[in-house]
C-alpha cells in the first residue's frame, strides 16, 4: 500500500508508521481498519515498478536546500545545462516542487504541453539531449495555485517517476522544494529500489540559511541518502568593472566552508552573485552560454566537474566491490 494513500487525511502518519490507524488523525479515514491491522505495511508495488522504469538511468542526483530562496532551482537548471553541453550525454531535469514549479520558466519552456504516448508521458525537450518534466506543464496558467495536501502531491511524484517515458539517461537531476517534508520522503521512498548517487545541498553564506541546511543534512543522514557535497550560492558579489568582491550576505558564522569542516562534508564550491544569472533565468536562457567566462560560470563548471567525478568514482567503487 502507498505510504500516503490519495484518500488519506491531512495529518496521516503514513501506512508504515507504528501509529498507522491508531491516532486521532486516522478517525474517519477509509483505510483506518487496514492500517491498524498492519496489512498496509506491505511495500507499495509502485516502488518496484519505478525501479524497472529507471533501470536505464545511470545517475540520479537530488538537489536539496533547507531554506527557500537560496537558488536551488537555478542551480538545478544550470547543472542540467552544463551536463547536457556534452552532446554525448542524455540528461533530464525533474521538478518535484509541486507548489512552486519554476523550472519551466528558467529552462525557457514555459507554456509547453506534455503529450501522452503508448510508453507514457513524453517530457518536454529543451535540447535534443535535455528533457524536462514539471507540474508546471500540466497547469492551464503559470499563475494557477496548486493547493494540494500531502497524499495528492505524493501521487503526482509517483506518476512523474513511473509514468514518464524517460528513456536511456546518463543523468536524472531532481529539483526538490525546500525543507524536509512530504515531497522529500516520497522521492526517497519511490527511488529506494534504484541506485541514487546522492544529494547536492544548496545554501547561502548567512547563518539563517545554514541553520536550515543543517536540518537538511540530518535528514539525509537519517534516510541514508549520500551527500555529494554542499554549494554556497550568492557567495559574494564580484564587481564586473573593478573585479573587487563585496560580501552582500556576510558569512557571520563562517559560511558553508566552516559548516562543511565541522560536519566533515565536501564543499563543492562557491558561486558568486551575478545579476545576469537572474536575468537569464527570467528570460529562459542558460547563463553558462550567455556569459561563459564570468566568475560565476567558471564556479559552476568547476562544481559540475566535481559532481561528475563523484558519480564516476562511485560507479568504479561499486564495480570493484562486485
Amino acid at each position: 500500500m502507498e505510504e500516503f494513500p490519495s484518500d488519506a487525511p491531512e495529518h496521516c502518519p503514513g501506512t508504515s508508521s507504528e501509529k498507522a490507524g491508531k491516532v486521532s488523525a486516522c478517525q474517519g479515514c477509509p483505510n483506518q481498519k487496514t492500517c491498524s491491522s498492519g496489512a498496509a505495511k506491505a511495500p507499495d508495488p509502485a516502488i518496484a515498478e519505478i525501479g524497472v522504469k529507471l533501470a536505464n538511468v545511470k545517475h540520479k542526483i537530488l538537489v536539496l536546500s533547507g531554506k527557500g530562496g537560496v537558488g536551488k532551482s537555478t542551480f538545478s537548471a544550470h547543472l542540467a545545462h552544463a551536463m547536457a553541453s556534452d552532446v554525448t550525454k542524455e540528461v533530464a531535469l525533474l521538478d518535484v516542487d509541486i507548489c512552486g514549479p519554476s523550472i519551466p520558466r528558467i529552462m525557457g519552456v514555459e507554456g509547453e504541453q506534455v503529450h501522452q504516448s503508448g510508453s507514457g508521458w513524453s517530457p518536454v525537450y529543451v535540447e535534443e539531449n535535455l528533457a524536462v518534466m514539471s507540474i508546471g506543464f500540466l497547469l492551464s496558467s503559470p499563475d494557477d495555485a496548486v493547493i494540494w495536501r500531502g497524499p495528492k502531491k505524493n501521487g503526482m511524484i509517483k506518476q512523474f517517476l513511473r509514468d514518464v517515458d524517460w528513456g536511456d539517461l546518463d543523468y536524472l537531476i531532481v529539483d526538490t522544494p525546500p525543507g524536509t517534508s512530504d515531497e522529500h520522503l516520497s522521492i526517497i521512498q519511490y527511488l529506494s529500489s534504484t541506485h541514487v548517487d546522492g544529494a547536492v545541498i544548496i545554501t547561502t553564506p548567512q547563518e539563517v540559511s545554514l541553520q536550515d541546511v543543517r536540518k537538511e543534512i540530518r535528514f539525509c543522514q537519517k534516510v541514508k541518502l549520500p551527500i555529494i557535497g554542499v554549494v554556497e550560492n550568492m557567495s559574494g558579489f564580484v564587481c564586473p568593472k573593478c573585479k573587487n568582491t563585496s560580501q552582500i550576505f556576510p558569512p557571520t558564522s563562517g559560511g558553508a566552508e566552516r559548516m562543511c569542516e565541522d560536519l566533515h562534508l565536501p564543499l563543492l564550491g562557491k558561486v558568486p552573485l551575478d545579476p545576469r544569472i537572474g536575468r537569464s533565468c527570467d528570460e529562459g536562457r542558460s547563463f553558462l552560454n550567455e556569459v561563459p567566462d564570468s566568475p560565476a560560470a567558471k564556479a559552476y563548471y568547476s562544481i559540475v566537474q566535481r559532481i561528475q567525478d563523484y558519480c564516476s568514482n562511485r560507479v568504479t567503487e561499486e564495480q570493484s566491490a562486485t
